[in-house]
């Protein structure tokens, strides 16, 4: 499946999948190496994604006349 046909769940769950894999152990060297390499081709994917969400979201509250800044939301921080 190419990254442009994969939905980012899916890549997420792949991504635990392979995590799994390689906290398990047992992989051979070069099996880890493909393991993790394939690993971080799904992280920059999901990255990717949740960017584009989040620019998306940013928009629609920038079409709302009461949202004229938009203020990134920092992680632990509580939503009003």
């Amino acid at each position: 499946m190419s990254e442009k046909e994969m939905k980012f769940e899916e890549a997420l769950e792949k991504l635990e999948k392979l995590v799994k894999q390689l906290e398990e152990g047992g992989l051979s060297l070069d099996k880890s190496l493909e393991t993790y390499t394939e690993g971080v081709k799904l992280i920059k994917f999901c990255n990717k994604e949740l960017n584009k969400a989040e620019k998306k979201i940013e928009m629609v509250l920038n079409e709302d006349e009461g949202y004229t800044d938009v203020v990134p939301y920092e992680q632990g921080e509580e939503l009003n």
